[in-house]
């Protein structure tokens, strides 16, 4: 059988015993054609001496891409025919026989390239190799798993094929193996390890191994139920950084300066696509500069939405001061007319911004958690645009002046600050933290005329919450919300969770207007 050969082949393969030799026109042609018995038959000897032709043979076996003529196999793709044994190409001849393969073929096809792919040098096809066998283990395949094991150094691939090695062990007639078998998989985080014991668990009839897999399947669920816990905490943090960026922005010109700003979404939108904007820049005139054009994006989407701010603030805004009404209206008649002129100048359909290497991927932490890098690089970002703005308005002149206007303006005035001026640069502080926003959303999914609607209403929601014009509060509220919102989606659906999060925050803010952090002093009885 193929598998007793498949052993011989591991064997030869891990200790070099045994000559080996090219792989041969009658080779191939016996694993082409005949009946499926003889064909296997004949690709068991061919994997005895399997080199990189025969590997090549059986990719394209798998791919259909193999025609008989004459009982002469050759390997066919497009107009252009090749042999399987010198790779001389040539013109496919007319009236070739397709080579069909059956479920039964293609699984020891698979098996076979599995097996081989098991001893290269690329770690990414080891890993893939195992995880495939994994799928399909038994007994059978027990010495090529334990010679690849023997031989692995990769911690990663070795402790997956110590799973594959259990997962074979779990078929095995032998008794002792199976509870063998059992006690090792209990060790495992992988999700895939539960439908192994499942599937054995309903053909299991000794006693004593149904009683250790049922052992071992508890403990396997344990184990995924605290990775499913903190993803749920990750997903939690994750969202409310991203909630915490917007509303950072959203702090400034309504919790500090008492704007309702329902434009703050489309600012947001301006810096996604000023990234777009700086992205196809990078691509068409530094493309072996793109993986860093993010860097570049950065003070570009705070620009772009700085000035616009800024210039919403000096044409619109400074004249409905005190009057939040008027503001409302306003700001959304602007975030109308913002959303328009994207849909005008770069059409309705989302763009795509993609990631630059060093954010793509992500950490394994469990077998069924998973910490994607661009999620993990929002997180600091979250945190270092934090730390600017509370530096910026605790510690320097501006900040000084923006909180003594905002407290009391005819005071400020009447020592010679100039209100105005002042007004223009927290509004344009403010938008440009949106900018900032956008940016990193950029990062985590398409960019669209629509972008901002999605966060507007969850912004305010997070600054009314967390106290108006409280740095501190907006940090809870941001990641209250984002962890609550999560574990509540697990526990009862995304439309049920965010009902549940709004009747949370009525309640509480019938219960505490002035959020989690009350304004102090004389200002917050004005």
């Amino acid at each position: 059988m193929l598998s007793q050969l498949i052993r011989l082949t591991a064997f030869l393969i891990c200790f070099g015993a045994g000559s080996t030799h090219a792989l041969t026109a009658d080779e191939a042609n016996a694993m082409a054609s005949g009946d499926t018995d003889a064909r296997i038959e004949a690709l068991g000897k061919a994997m005895l001496t399997a080199d990189d032709k025969t590997a090549a043979f059986l990719q394209a076996l798998s791919d259909d891409a193999v025609k008989l003529v004459g009982g002469r196999a050759f390997i066919a793709r497009g107009d252009r025919a090749t042999d399987p044994v010198t790779h001389a190409e040539f013109v496919a001849p007319e009236g070739a026989e397709d080579v069909i393969n059956n479920n039964r073929m293609r699984g020891e096809l698979d098996s076979a390239m599995a097996a081989l792919k098991l001893f290269s040098k690329d770690d990414a096809v080891r890993l893939a190799a195992a995880g495939q066998l994994q799928r399909d283990a038994d007994e059978s395949k027990l010495p090529l798993i334990e010679k690849a094991l023997a031989q692995e150094k990769k911690t990663e691939i070795k402790a997956l094929l110590g799973m594959v090695r259990a997962a074979a062990l779990l078929g095995s007639t032998d008794k002792a193996r199976r509870l063998e078998a059992a006690a090792l998989l209990g060790t495992s985080t992988q999700s895939s390890t539960k439908t192994v014991l499942l599937a054995r668990l309903a053909n299991e009839a000794e006693p004593d191994v149904r009683a250790a897999l049922q052992k071992s399947l508890r403990e396997v669920e344990a184990a995924l139920a605290w990775g499913d816990r903190l993803g749920a905490v990750f997903s939690g943090i994750s969202l409310g950084s991203i909630l915490l960026l917007v509303a950072l922005g959203l702090a400034i010109t309504y919790g500090l300066m008492g704007v309702i700003n329902m434009a703050h979404g489309e600012l947001m939108m301006i810096g996604a696509y000023a990234t777009y904007v700086v992205q196809g820049l990078f691509q068409k005139y530094l493309p072996s500069a793109f993986d860093w054009y993010l860097l570049a994006a950065l003070p570009v989407a705070f620009l772009a939405s700085a000035l616009m701010g800024a210039a919403m603030e000096r044409t619109v805004i400074r004249y409905l001061y005190g009057r939040p009404l008027e503001t409302l209206l306003a700001t959304w008649g602007i975030s109308l007319m913002l959303m328009q002129l994207v849909r005008t100048l770069f059409g309705a359909q989302n763009v795509g911004v993609e990631n630059p290497y060093w954010m793509s991927g992500g950490v394994q932490v469990l077998g069924n958690l998973s910490l994607p890098y661009n999620r993990l690089v929002i997180i600091g970002f979250a945190l270092a645009v934090l730390g600017g703005v509370a530096f910026l308005i605790g510690k320097t002149r501006l900040g000084l002046f923006v909180r003594g206007v905002t407290q009391n303006r005819s005071m400020a005035s009447c020592m010679g600050v100039n209100t105005a001026r002042i007004d223009t640069y927290a509004f344009a502080l403010g938008s440009g933290i949106a900018g900032l926003a956008g940016c990193a959303l950029s990062q985590i999914g398409n960019v669209g005329p629509d972008l901002g609607q999605g966060y507007i209403v969850d912004s305010f929601l997070v600054v009314v919450l967390g106290g108006v014009g409280q740095l501190a509060g907006t940090v809870y509220a941001a990641l209250g919300l984002g962890i609550l919102n999560k574990f509540l989606e697990g526990w009862a659906g995304a439309v049920l969770a965010k009902i549940a999060v709004l009747v949370f925050i009525i309640i509480f803010i019938q219960k505490r207007p002035q959020g989690l952090f009350a304004m102090k002093g004389r200002s917050a009885e004005a």
